[in-house]
């Protein structure tokens, strides 16, 4: 495809895509900057057309992008459209005085949403990757203990222990101490090694209760919970209704699946993806395309709509939400 017929597709699409209509000849001469007659850009449409990158509407004379046109548009994308004042504001004020890791997560599927005007998907951090951060016992009587593992996603686990035997606060201040030494800042993965030795150095009763503790420890850390996926914005569905009004039902059952979110975000890393259109594994998204990426190599996030979707913005505000989740995640270790 040559220069021109590149730039007559990049045209139709983001006259579609801020007018919903299908868009003729006669339209893009009248743009700025194509410099062509309506009778060159006919020619140029039509050899689109049979490249099967534009289609018309049986009831117009217009064209509008195929699933194919846009991932030749997408994949030319040279620059992404750079964000507004007002939203790289909300960006980077959105997490100011996050709680906690639910909050984060929370306020950043809302505002994904609120900037894209699409629905918007957010996957917790997976605990396949964290690390402890610190781990907690507490004695809440002679025998009792409540163990904390807090890991550098943010994530708190807790589980209550009964002991075999009575342990003084001085024994367990200990045993804090070396547990965090040994296993801070190890990935939850190599806990269970890291701790299988430690019972030895302690006999008898000590033992018993060391034994129970690292052995909570270790199921705690290898326990992993099921992975969990948010979203927020399926109203905005309602506004690309004639691109998905026949399929509004199926995709917002899709939507309830956590699975299906999950396999949705599964395989992102740090560059953007976009997958439009029959690129969607899932039957039920197949007129709908997804921009996602992943945040600080724990998590991933991303948007969902109609294929009829701007690009170029949807992808900067994709990436610039991941790059500031993922800064505060790791920054607030």
């Amino acid at each position: 495809m040559h220069g021109r017929q590149l730039d007559i597709l990049r045209a139709i699409v983001d006259e579609y895509v801020s007018t919903e209509e299908p868009v003729g000849s006669k339209t893009l001469a009248a743009r700025t900057g194509l410099g062509v007659s309506p009778a060159t850009i006919r020619n140029e449409m039509a050899v689109l057309e049979d490249a099967g990158l534009i289609t018309q509407p049986h009831t117009s004379a217009g064209r509008i992008p195929t699933n194919k046109g846009y991932r030749v548009f997408v994949d030319q994308l040279a620059d992404i459209k750079p964000l507004s004042s007002a939203e790289r504001r909300a960006i980077e004020n959105f997490l100011d005085g996050a709680s906690d890791l639910d909050d984060v997560i929370s306020r950043t599927v809302r505002l994904l949403a609120q900037v894209t005007k699409q629905v918007a998907v957010v996957q917790y951090p997976s605990l396949i990757k964290a690390k402890v951060r610190h781990i907690e016992l507490v004695l809440l009587n002679n025998s009792r203990v409540m163990i904390v593992l807090i890991t550098d996603t943010g994530r708190v686990e807790q589980r209550m222990v009964e002991l075999p035997f009575d342990i003084s606060d001085t024994s367990l201040a200990d045993l804090h101490k070396k547990l965090n030494q040994k296993i801070a800042r190890q990935t939850l993965s190599n806990v269970a090694g890291t701790l299988e030795g430690i019972s030895s150095a302690y006999n008898g009763h000590d033992k018993s209760n060391v034994v129970v503790i690292i052995t909570t420890l270790i199921e705690m850390a290898i326990e992993h919970p099921e992975e969990k996926v948010v979203f927020a914005g399926t109203s905005n569905l309602a506004r690309a209704n004639q691109d998905l009004s026949s399929s509004m039902q199926s995709i917002l059952e899709a939507l309830e699946e956590q699975v299906v979110l999950l396999r949705l975000l599964s395989g992102t890393d740090s560059s953007v993806k976009v997958k439009i259109g029959d690129e969607q594994s899932e039957k039920s998204l197949k007129k709908t395309s997804l921009v996602s990426v992943g945040y600080a190599d724990i998590g991933a996030l991303g948007i969902l709509g109609p294929t009829r979707m701007d690009y170029a913005a949807s992808i900067s505000a994709v990436n610039a939400v991941a790059n500031y989740v993922g800064r505060f995640l790791t920054e607030s270790k």
